[in-house]
């Protein structure tokens, strides 16, 4: 039987012992402190590279509640290296800039849901918000509101279609890759193998780049996940020869929101909160955004979102038919009782009042009217429209999907 003395000193080492672990333990938690405060701080920095400016139009989200995002993809070239200009063309040759994607996301932190509206940038609209020099005619695609800013682009939307925007993001032509090749690129699955070839003029050219010479699910870098969202003449190889997808912009928004969709399963499976630095710092040179949107906005929503699947992104396009104008050329042309059921839905409820409506072939304002069943309209609703592939596919092709779906022979997340 051990002495007074031994278990005197026995209980003591296990006390020194237990003193050193839990000093050691608050050493830990200290130094990852820091660690988390300068990778926060490093984050705000970078934060604070991104070009903002002022939005006059952006309307101020109440706390918690539902709001609206607009994020503009402009077709600028700025900052391009010699072999970006060689594959996408130069700034001079392309000439100026276009709001080559027009994207609503709307964001509902309480119900952690999310959706995402599209507006063709086609879309024949009176654009608001241009400056009183500007030579552009007001009446023209709703695209060229961006040569007055994003701010023209947000008034232009909130007046045309009645939903109001709290916060803008402009993301440049190369943001996309540089995102996707920071998360390590996304997967999709191509039923068929895939290209972009357009043959307009008598002579066959690969548009955007894209080519995948086989089937299956396969992960895109950025550059190729660049070359999917720019495709607007898709065509797929089944029953041995190849098919056009005939929708051109519409069937390159439905692309685009799978890609979304992608890196949103990308982002949810390798989710570290430390890895946001990584990811801003890839992009940080690729947008600009409005002054209120704040880093600790960003960091709430990832947070909040960073479990959110591409499959729970609902999204909608805005409802519209190809025409040809006087003023603005090939246009398209917003479909009203459609466009009311299609924004309804996607707010979840009414939208604001319109002040300038979207223009018919004509040049005639178009009457958007809310639907009876507003009060009742829930997010949860499936799509009011889809994206209008032709069911009139060639002899022996895929046909599209059911409504709601993308078609048959489009790539799906994997």
């Amino acid at each position: 039987m051990p002495s007074r003395s031994e278990l005197h000193r026995s209980r003591r080492k296990r006390r020194s012992t237990g003193e050193r672990i839990l000093r050691w333990l608050i050493v830990l938690v200290v130094l990852l402190l820091v660690a988390v405060g300068l990778g926060f701080g490093y984050f705000k920095y970078q934060w604070g590279q991104i070009v903002s400016a002022p939005c006059a139009n952006c309307v101020a989200e109440a706390t918690g509640a539902p709001y609206n995002l607009l994020l503009i993809g402009s077709d600028s070239r700025v900052g391009e290296t010699a072999a970006q200009a060689q594959k996408y063309g130069t700034v001079n040759a392309t000439g100026g800039q276009r709001a080559d994607t027009i994207k609503i996301l709307h964001i509902d932190p309480g119900a952690t849901s999310a959706s995402t509206l599209s507006i063709p940038r086609d879309t024949y609209v009176t654009i608001t918000g241009l400056p009183a020099n500007s030579p552009l005619s007001t009446q023209n695609k709703i695209n060229a509101a961006f040569s007055g800013g994003p701010d023209a682009v947000v008034k232009t939307v909130e007046n045309t279609f009645g939903i109001p925007i709290s916060h803008y993001i402009v993301i440049n032509f190369f943001g996309l890759q540089d995102a996707v090749n920071s998360l390590g690129g996304i997967a999709l699955n191509f039923p068929y193998p895939a290209r972009d070839r357009d043959c307009s003029g008598g002579v066959c050219h690969n548009n955007s780049g894209l080519d995948v010479p086989v089937a299956g699910c396969q992960v895109l870098n950025g550059d190729q996940a660049l070359s999917l969202s720019r495709s607007r003449y898709y065509q797929y190889y089944a029953n041995g020869y190849w098919h056009s997808d005939p929708t051109s912009d519409l069937g390159r928004i439905q692309r685009q929101n799978l890609v979304i969709a992608a890196a949103l399963n990308k982002a949810k499976s390798t989710y570290n909160p430390l890895k946001l630095n990584s990811l801003l710092s890839s992009v940080v040179h690729d947008f600009s955004k409005d002054n209120s949107l704040s880093v600790r906005d960003l960091l709430a929503l990832a947070e909040r979102y960073h479990a959110f699947s591409g499959s729970s992104l609902q999204s909608y396009t805005m409802p519209t038919e190809g025409a040809v104008t006087y003023h603005a050329g090939d246009v398209e042309v917003v479909q009203p009782d459609a466009a009311a059921v299609t924004i309804t839905q996607f707010l979840g409820g009414p939208f604001d009042a319109i002040t300038t409506p979207p223009l018919g072939q004509s040049g005639n304002p178009l009457e958007i009217t809310p639907p009876p069943t507003t009060t009742t309209t829930s997010t949860s609703a499936p799509p009011a429209t889809t994206l209008p592939h032709s069911s009139s596919a060639p002899k022996g092709t895929t046909p599209a999907a059911s409504p709601g779906a993308p078609p048959s022979y489009d790539p799906t997340p994997c």
